[in-house]
């Protein structure tokens, strides 16, 4: 089993729409970094996993300064965001997401660590 990890920092701007009065509800940005988790039981014909490029284009490159609620179909959470890239990306297993020094979200692809937890044991 091969596994890569894959770390990018990005500026972006999101309100959130929530069920209590917050200061959050109104647009404001971090600088988020998200760490990006993919694995593979074969490497592709270049040797890779997936290529660090690609993920960088796919997440930093679509998400980067930009507005989140506008970029996103969804409550622009970390975890919703979390969600997302695992879903974007197909050898990703796991995705965290931190908006600030202290808060982090992640998700993790259960049926994907099902899948390969048979194939390690």
């Amino acid at each position: 089993m091969y596994f890569v990890k894959k770390r990018l920092e990005i500026s972006a701007a999101h309100r959130l729409t929530l069920s209590y009065e917050s200061k959050c509800a109104g647009l404001h940005g971090h600088n988020w970094v998200i760490t990006v988790y993919c694995m593979a039981r074969e490497l592709n014909d270049d040797g890779m996993v997936c290529d660090f490029t690609s993920i960088k284009e796919r997440i930093h490159g679509y998400l980067d300064h930009g507005n989140l609620n506008e970029l996103l179909p969804f409550n622009p959470t970390a975890e919703n965001i979390a969600r997302w890239i695992v879903e974007r990306i197909p050898q990703c297993y796991k995705a965290c997401v931190k908006e600030s020094e202290g808060n982090e979200a992640a998700y993790i692809d259960e049926e994907m660590v099902e899948t390969w937890r048979g194939f390690i044991e």
